[in-house]
């Protein structure tokens, strides 16, 4: 039994012991295989940072070989499946900053006209570094022309011209630049001193003063230039009327007159342009014209010249479409703002007007031409001192329309004649009688208040297509006898409705429609 005993117990600390040994071993193992694990799992994380792919070992045997891989991408490469097309050999996908930059890497290209040789001292012929500028803004999007404050650049006729220039490129007028005291450089006649054509997203923008030099042009007219038709209501107390000079310019003045007096700025064929901050004063003619564009912003814009300075219009519409004025301030020879044919979307609100001839609808269907203008709004305007406040003109023997026009909240201060509908306009000293016309419908007058010196409300209207649906909603105006003949309030085949008593009374309204009337054949209708 004793050696039974021994046998067995020593057969179990044999087995203790080879238990024990195999835990330790298969502890240190796994141990081992941990620090290894962990090692991998840290490499790699560490290589995923960096950007490489992650690598699958097994049993920690496999070894990646860096020689085998290529370098790791860019972080900023995008990926293969959207990455866009490379551009073309030899070209950078964003075009370098040329000469003039002076922003950093995310800022937009500048060109200083300064750099391009400008001297701004008034009197040096900058018209050439213009061009350069130009040149080189316009082959990079969202560039920005500078004309820098301080400094005055004489500056001939010149185009900045479309259609392969970049989009959204700006000009930021912060001098002076001043139109040729000549007319030479002008030939027998340019439509305009600067022209912007056929360009999308194009600003001007900044303090400064664009002046074009008109006087020496307003000095040959008179005798040849159109005449405001209205002058020929307002007949002075003493019967009296004041005539045009024609004087003569001298060769020191530049020789004979083109027979066309230039516009300051034109826009022709454009969109999404904007005219901003800006001063224009002095044009020979139009202050600022746009002509076939879409997508028109002023705002915060001012023009400035004399009452008596010739069809000097402040801001001329033409064949354009969705436009916005508001916040501008506008002394003038002519209309403060003219809207012609083509015209449609144009909203008009706070815009101080005077001196000036008011805000006008045409002349419109002038050589029998037709006429479209649709959905004009003009709300929240002063007139001050002007010869007329809104008006609508056409001339006898056009075709078209006009309609959808809302007149609203006009303040009228010592104008002459604050409501105009006239559609037997001529701007000579005869015109022929003809039975076609523009037809007006949809007029709206409200909230015109205010003191005038002639005649609050003319309305005369074809006899062949009257006006139609026109009303007339809280007008008060008061008279103010200065040195003119008033008048009463006039009517002819105006038909439309008194929304509220008129001050003075507008008994001259036919109310309803005309009982019958002319019925326009296919090719007037807009």
């Amino acid at each position: 039994m004793g050696c039974l005993t021994l046998r067995g117990l020593t057969f179990a600390i044999l087995i203790t012991i080879l238990v024990w040994t195999f835990a330790i071993d298969h502890h240190t193992c796994n141990a081992r295989r941990g620090w290894h694990s962990s090692r991998t799992t840290s490499s790699s994380l560490s290589k995923k940072k960096s950007g490489s792919h992650h690598h699958h070992h097994t049993g920690g045997k496999s070894k990646s070989k860096s020689s085998s891989h290529k370098a790791p991408p860019s972080p900023f490469t995008p990926p293969k499946v959207k990455a866009p097309p490379a551009p073309p050999e030899g070209k950078s996908p964003v075009a370098p900053p040329e000469k003039g930059y002076h922003g950093g890497p995310a800022a937009a290209a500048t060109y200083n006209v300064l750099d391009f040789g400008a001297k701004g001292d008034g009197s040096t012929d900058d018209t050439k570094a213009f061009e350069g500028a130009w040149a080189a803004a316009c082959k990079v999007a969202g560039s920005k022309i500078i004309v820098p404050s301080s400094y005055n650049f004489l500056l001939g006729p010149i185009t900045f011209s479309g259609p392969y220039c970049q989009q959204n490129i700006i000009f930021q007028v912060d001098g002076t630049i001043t139109a040729p005291s000549s007319f030479k450089c002008y030939g027998p006649g340019l439509f305009q001193w600067i022209l912007f054509t056929k360009l999308v997203g194009l600003t001007i923008q900044g303090a400064g003063t664009i002046d074009g030099s008109g006087a020496i042009w307003w000095k040959e007219s008179g005798l040849n230039d159109p005449l405001d038709d209205e002058l020929k209501l307002i007949v002075p107390l003493n019967g009296t009327k004041e005539e045009t000079a024609n004087s003569s310019i001298t060769n020191s003045l530049g020789g004979k007159m083109p027979s066309i007096k230039p516009t300051a700025i034109r826009f022709y064929g454009s969109f999404d342009v904007t005219v901003t901050g800006i001063t224009i004063q002095n044009s020979p003619q139009c202050h600022l014209k746009f002509d076939n564009c879409i997508g028109v912003s002023v705002y915060n814009f001012h023009v400035s010249s004399p009452a008596d300075s010739p069809n000097t219009d402040g801001i001329h519409l033409q064949n354009s479409k969705d436009v916005l004025i508001h916040t501008t301030d506008l002394s003038c020879g002519d209309d403060c703002i003219s809207i012609q044919t083509g015209c449609s979307n144009v909203y008009i609100h706070n815009v101080n007007c005077g001196p000036g001839h008011g805000i006008s609808i045409g002349s419109l269907g002038k050589d029998n031409t037709k006429a479209c203008v649709s959905n004009i709004t003009v709300r929240d305007v002063m007139m001050q001192d002007t010869m007329n406040g809104v008006r609508i003109k056409t001339w006898q023997g056009g075709s078209g329309s006009v309609q959808g026009i809302m007149f609203s909240n006009i303040q009228v201060s010592e104008v002459q004649l604050p409501i105009v509908i006239d559609q037997f306009y001529c701007d000579k000293s005869t015109c022929k009688n003809q039975s076609s016309a523009v037809a007006l419908s949809g007029i709206n007058y409200e909230r015109i208040r205010g003191t005038y010196t002639v005649k609050p409300v003319h309305f005369a209207c074809s006899d062949s297509m009257p006006c139609t649906d026109v009303h007339l909603n809280g007008i008060n105006l008061k008279p103010i006898q200065e040195r003119y003949h008033l008048y009463d309030p006039f009517c002819w085949k105006t038909f439309g409705e008194l929304l509220s008593p008129a001050v003075p009374p507008v008994e001259c309204l036919q109310i309803g429609k005309p009982s019958s009337s002319h019925v326009q054949a296919d090719h007037d209708t807009c």
